[in-house]
């Protein structure tokens, strides 16, 4: 597709600070095209066999699995991400599509008993379907909707976010080339103000799906409502991390850092409040000490490095900002000097429970550990936050980790494991961490329409 704008996106490394490349960027007339075009081929790619809906998407993921290297290498340069978390989302993506090409063959509906007749339901495309997602993990979050959305019928139009675009460019050169149709699927760099706004607004969009920060998903809400589009949200989250005395706790303690500090910790479901049990905090925060100061922090394309830089400067600034005299520093890795966004990853204990670190979403890589007494005072200090995204709940007690993890009000939880994601089961948070659910079989039922049919006999 073309992509015109009288601007232009300068795409830059956060690891060097240095130019990736520039792009057209894309505005409001640019995606009424789009959605125009997604439209005219709704009409043909909804009634393609599921069988071979099921074999393009094959091929996609395919196609993405043969690329994995490039795609990851540009992941990670324009993200800053360490080369081999890009090459496992990489995967994530192939294995999404591959996942979600079994479904068009899958969408049942059922027979109802009713008196007089007989009922059926039908599982039906909703049409154009508008994705905006961000920029901690660009393609990961994008194959999430793309794919079922395709699976299911619909025809996709994809806005990825402005300062990371790259991989989102290529995921749509690599589905035209897998034998995708032209208008299915159409790729929007641009900014969320002109380009996702008109997405949001518009009258021929069924549905959007948007990724990213509660504060935008409330606009993207209150505009959607005025069309009555349906919509996805995944958004904000301050995840606890609930650490009892009777846990492994070095295992939970090894485990911590890549819970906080993953993608430098511009991760919505991050476990950044870390809650200790009082008679063991302090052999805990030995043992999360030393699991951050062994942290390798540095160039994203070293196999070696566990952590990356900040996306923007403007982004470490605001990460910065937390560590206030509301917080004291009790650890703090290492980060390289020089270009580059680099932040070490740090641990703080909150000076009073209003303290914005142990309550505000960081985005970043600052872990908050917080002490409690007993199981009731856990599930009350992890509960007392707007989001319900994800949580963890470490302890040998099988009866008490089945309490607390029906206690918590947060939509993905782990016992003993800090694992939010799997392509296989739903994602997706409580209260003000969103609406909806992303993979497994549940993402299939917000991109389609249930209809009824009744047939009087």
């Amino acid at each position: 597709m073309d992509r015109v704008g009288k601007n232009s996106i300068e795409v830059i490394d956060p690891a060097t600070e240095q130019v990736i490349t520039r792009l057209p960027s894309a505005g409001p007339e640019d995606a009424d095209r789009a959605v125009a075009r997604a439209k005219a081929a709704f009409a043909t790619w909804q009634n393609v066999a599921a069988g071979d809906r099921a074999t393009i998407l094959r091929r996609v993921g395919a196609a993405v699995e043969e690329q994995a290297v490039s795609l990851a290498q540009l992941e990670s340069r324009n993200v800053g991400k360490p080369i081999n978390d890009a090459l496992g989302e990489v995967g994530m993506v192939a294995a999404t599509f591959a996942y979600y090409a079994g479904s068009p063959e899958r969408l049942t509906g059922k027979t109802i008993p009713v008196p007089g007749g007989v009922n059926m339901t039908f599982k039906e495309p909703m049409g154009v379907v508008g994705l905006i997602t961000p920029w901690n993990f660009p393609l990961a979050i994008a194959s999430w909707g793309v794919a079922p959305a395709l699976a299911a019928g619909n025809t996709v139009v994809l806005k990825p976010a402005q300062l990371t675009p790259l991989t989102a460019i290529e995921l749509e050169r690599i589905a035209l080339e897998a034998g995708l149709p032209e208008g299915v699927f159409q790729v929007l760099a641009g900014p969320g103000s002109l380009v996702g706004e008109r997405l949001v607004e518009h009258p021929d969009v069924a549905k959007i799906g948007f990724t990213g920060s509660t504060e935008v998903g409330k606009r993207i809400s209150i505009r959607a409502s005025e069309t009555i589009k349906r919509v996805t949200l995944e958004l904000g989250g301050k995840s606890a991390n609930i650490v009892f005395a009777d846990a492994d706790l070095e295992r939970a303690a090894a485990a911590a850092p890549g819970a906080v500090f993953g993608n430098a910790g511009q991760d919505c479901c991050a476990r950044s409040r870390i809650l200790v049990e009082r008679s063991t905090m302090d052999v805990f925060l030995d043992l999360l000490s030393a699991n951050v100061a062994a942290m390798r922090v540095g160039d994203p394309m070293d196999e070696a490095t566990e952590m990356g830089p900040l996306i923007t400067a403007e982004h470490r600034s605001k990460v910065a900002s937390f560590l206030d005299e509301d917080t004291t520093v009790v650890a703090r890795g290492n980060a390289p000097d020089g270009p580059g966004f680099w932040f070490a990853p740090t641990v703080v204990t909150p000076n009073s429970p209003g303290a914005r670190a142990a309550t505000e979403e960081i985005f970043g890589p600052i872990a908050c550990v917080m002490p409690f007494d007993d199981e009731e005072e856990a599930v009350s200090i992890a509960n007392d936050t707007i989001y319900g995204l994800s949580g963890s709940v470490w302890t040998e007690n099988g009866a008490r980790a089945l309490r607390v993890a029906r206690a918590l009000d947060a939509g993905t939880l782990s016992v003993n494991s800090n694992w939010s994601v799997r392509i296989a089961t739903p994602y997706g948070g409580f209260k003000q961490s969103g609406i909806g659910r992303a993979l497994g079989p549940d993402a299939l039922d917000y991109y389609t329409e249930l209809k009824n049919l009744y047939i009087a006999t």
